[in-house]
């Protein structure tokens, strides 16, 4: 009986790759011979990331600047189409996530146990060495069978393109400790915000505050567990929710200021937002007079296998997070979305005949 490893793949598909500061193309690129560990995704479904934004307005994400064209692209869902040729990983016809890390050493120490911490860690589409690593947003892409997580068939695949982002979300919760029963305030409601407002709920978060300056990020972060909005602007009703734990999310310095002044005597903030780079006008007498925590959260471990686990039996309600979806024959518009904050919150694109032009 015919299989799907009988399906001959094609030499080159289309591929989403940022060229330079404003130059974005759908391009078509070889799909790469799989080594004997490697597999090869057919990709469905693919959310927009802040560093693809940076990548494509900016040339740069961060310090991690354009040098060569590069494949966009780490939060995808698709269907393994052709097993490693060493029989590990998922057969072929397997719905799959993807954990984009490849940890690896360097200079640095680091804690053994957390190896999203490895100075020589490499992730999917980033330009943060050269040669860049190409990302996964495109038609057909090999991985090393290390990054697949199969999915069950209660999850579908276009959620599924939530699950790296809601693993961030996940670890950043988690970075707090056991939060059942506490008070949570989350500064900057976008889509990390969201899935962060989504994991607190589901964690048992007694009441949750969330804070943003437009309304359809509070609207969606409503519609994920939120019990109260605030908008940023208003710095005092921020300061009178006192949360034992904090979730800052905006990237800005005037988010972690409001969640400094926003978490009570004792209490816990959490940095999951990538402020710039550089010294950062911040309360930080307030954090130590009152003996806040504040801790780093910088991506994720093995906090996806979580994820998939709380979508797979309905505890974690994520859904509403993604607000747009397009082919990705229309990725520059996709894009245009994305970047409006004040009217999107995940934006898909979808890959496969769906996303082909007509």
């Amino acid at each position: 009986m015919a299989t799907p490893l009988d399906v001959a793949l094609p030499a080159t598909g289309p591929a989403l790759v940022a060229h330079a500061a404003g130059d974005l193309r759908v391009d078509e690129v070889p799909v790469p011979r799989p080594a004997a560990d490697e597999a090869v995704v057919e990709v469905l479904y693919g959310g927009i990331c802040g560093s693809d934004l940076h990548y494509w307005l900016h040339g740069a994400a961060g310090e991690s600047i354009l040098k060569a064209p590069l494949v966009l692209g780490h939060e995808i869902s698709g269907t393994v189409v052709r097993q490693a040729a060493d029989g590990s990983g998922p057969q072929a016809g397997t719905a799959v996530a993807v954990h984009p890390a490849t940890p690896g050493p360097g200079a640095a120490r680091y804690p053994a146990d957390r190896p999203n911490l490895s100075p020589g860690c490499t992730y999917l589409g980033s330009a943060a060495r050269y040669p860049h690593k190409d990302g996964a947003f495109s038609r057909y892409v090999t991985l090393p069978v290390r990054m697949l997580r199969p999915l069950p068939d209660s999850i579908d695949l276009r959620t599924a393109a939530l699950i790296e982002p809601a693993s961030v979300a996940w670890h950043a919760v988690s970075r707090a400790g056991d939060v059942r029963g506490k008070t949570a305030l989350v500064i900057g409601s976008g889509p990390i915000g969201a899935l962060a407002v989504a994991v607190l709920k589901r964690a048992g978060a007694a009441h949750i505050t969330a804070v943003d300056l437009h309304p359809k990020p509070l609207e969606i972060a409503t519609a994920v567990g939120a019990d109260q909005v605030i908008n940023a602007a208003d710095t005092e009703a921020i300061a009178a929710v006192e949360a034992d734990v904090v979730i800052e999310s905006s990237g800005n310095h005037h988010g972690l200021a409001s969640a400094i002044r926003g978490a009570v005597r004792g209490g816990t903030v959490v940095m999951v937002g990538l402020l710039p780079t550089g010294m950062q006008p911040v309360p930080i007498s307030l954090a130590i007079t009152r003996e806040l925590q504040l801790l780093g959260s910088f991506r994720f471990n093995d906090e996806i296998d979580d994820v998939i686990a709380a979508l797979a039996d309905g505890s974690l309600h994520i859904e509403p997070v993604i607000t747009h979806e397009f082919p990705l024959a229309d990725a520059l518009h996709a894009f245009e979305v994305a970047k409006d904050s004040t009217s999107s919150g995940k934006v898909l694109l979808s890959f496969g005949d769906a996303g082909q032009a007509q």
